[in-house]
């Protein structure tokens, strides 16, 4: 299920003019072609342990989630104001089937999430990969997905695609960042966290209430 009216990537940049010494004629040209912002996965020797979202304590947030969560899916819930058939505009998002363990045929993986009401948008980033021996990482991700929250709003996702028709088997990690409108979204200085799961052949069916 999608929500409705997720928000679309805005401009990183105005349009400022400037004014040729020699001729008197008035160029525009768009702010952000000045500077372009470069992907940069490491900014030092030693790269810096980001804290891990996969063990949560319970009414802890971090960084800036409120909780956050990998799951199979979303659904969208509206706030009520406490009375039956009274709703908000904002949709509340649930994480449908949370696990960290997906088969090869999972078509998306979600990481849904809520926030603290923000006072300006936010770009909310994530990058995959596939883990090599030891849990190195490779310098490409396999995929890379963003988000950009509007002020005021509480929750979102993040969707991560099979990059070919199956999941190979193995473990991934996820890097998570959060950046400010404008600026790069897979900066290493705007990285706030990181997640894994694993891709399976096939997932042991959970137990029955019976044998709980």
């Amino acid at each position: 299920m999608n929500i409705a009216g997720r928000p679309s990537r805005l401009p990183l940049g105005c349009l400022v003019g400037i004014v040729s010494l020699l001729g008197g004629v008035v160029w525009e040209a768009d702010a952000r072609d000045l500077v372009a912002p470069k992907e940069q996965s490491t900014t030092e020797i030693d790269p810096t342990q980001s804290p891990s979202f996969d063990e949560q304590k319970k009414g802890i947030p971090q960084s800036l989630f409120t909780w956050i969560k990998m799951a199979k899916g979303y659904d969208v819930e509206w706030d009520s104001f406490g009375r039956k058939g009274w709703y908000t505009q904002d949709p509340r998002l649930k994480p449908i089937e949370p696990t960290s363990v997906f088969t090869p045929d999972t078509p998306a993986i979600y990481i849904v999430f809520e926030v603290a009401p923000l006072e300006d948008p936010a770009q909310f980033s994530a990058q995959w990969f596939r883990e090599a021996a030891e849990g190195k990482l490779p310098d490409t991700p396999m995929g890379k997905d963003s988000l950009e929250v509007p002020g005021h709003e509480r929750y979102g996702f993040l969707e991560l695609k099979r990059k070919d028709e199956k999941w190979p088997v193995g473990k991934y990690q996820v890097k998570i960042f959060i950046t400010p409108l404008g600026q790069q979204p897979f900066h290493a200085a705007n990285q706030v966290g990181t997640m894994r799961f694993s891709i399976v052949d096939s997932v042991p069916p959970a137990p029955s209430s019976a044998q709980k």
